[in-house]
């Protein structure tokens, strides 16, 4: 059964680079379920959460088995956040009036995730490695409370972790703010992005960096559609709380 999930599964030979590459089922499932999943979120569909959850849960596969751990813990937060953003938009799409509209960060709000986000990449950049090992240490412990017989892996060292670390980070960022629909995520989605393709070209993960290539182009439509939107919503990028429409601020609070 787990051999389904395993990125020596091929499904078919591409000829990139000399040898060609070989692209896993894995892999070219979970890239079609992430297309498809921030394609609609760019439109402001709820269903893309659906496509959001089935694409995180075969990424995990392929980064445990690609030792990039920061990115398979960023999957376990994607897991959880897909499920809590699809709970939040299903419910504004039942409402009239939606509580949460799109809009861009106040200035304040704006620096102290910056902050934030920098302290919180520096901190995974040079502990990362000690970090998931605990991890993996709790998830067999609790395996084996439950009866499950698995042994746990050898682990390798993150094979980059300041830009795995990165990735982590601001992913999280940006998914928090797509889901109080600030205009911010896809600007941080487009950088992301951008790192994502090198770095899983170095990793030998070439359709999954070929994705990310696409969704370069998707991750600017958003921009563009998002940014649209919150104008004609009166908001406007980097500004105090206190110059907010009197609307937008109550959008804020209620987000």
């Amino acid at each position: 059964m787990l051999s389904y999930f395993s990125i020596h599964n091929i499904m078919v030979n591409i000829p990139l680079g000399k040898d060609g590459y070989q692209l896993s089922w894995i892999e070219a499932i979970g890239t079609l379920f992430g297309l498809i999943n921030i394609w609609l979120a760019s439109r402001e569909k709820t269903i893309n959460y659906l496509f959001g959850l089935l694409n995180v849960t075969l990424f995990t596969a392929i980064f445990f088995q690609i030792q990039l751990y920061a990115s398979m813990l960023l999957q376990v937060f994607f897991f959880v956040a897909n499920v809590v953003g699809w709970v939040i938009w299903y419910r504004d799409d039942k409402k009239e009036a939606p509580a949460i509209k799109i809009r861009w960060m106040s200035l304040n709000s704006f620096v102290v995730t910056a902050i934030v986000s920098v302290l919180f990449i520096l901190l995974m950049t040079f502990n990362i490695d000690g970090i998931f090992s605990w991890l993996t240490g709790i998830a067999f412990a609790l395996m084996s409370k439950l009866g499950i017989n698995a042994v746990a892996p050898q682990l390798l060292p993150d094979a980059w972790p300041l830009a795995d670390s990165t990735i982590l980070v601001l992913s999280i960022v940006a998914t928090v703010l797509m889901i109080k629909k600030y205009v911010e995520n896809w600007i941080i989605w487009c950088a992301l992005d951008v790192i994502s393709v090198a770095l899983y070209a170095v990793q030998g993960v070439y359709v999954m960096s070929i994705e990310y290539a696409i969704l370069i182009g998707i991750a600017a439509f958003g921009s563009w559609s998002w940014i649209k939107s919150a104008k004609e919503h009166g908001s406007r990028p980097l500004r105090s709380a206190s110059s907010q429409p009197i609307a937008e601020g109550l959008v804020a609070e209620k987000g």
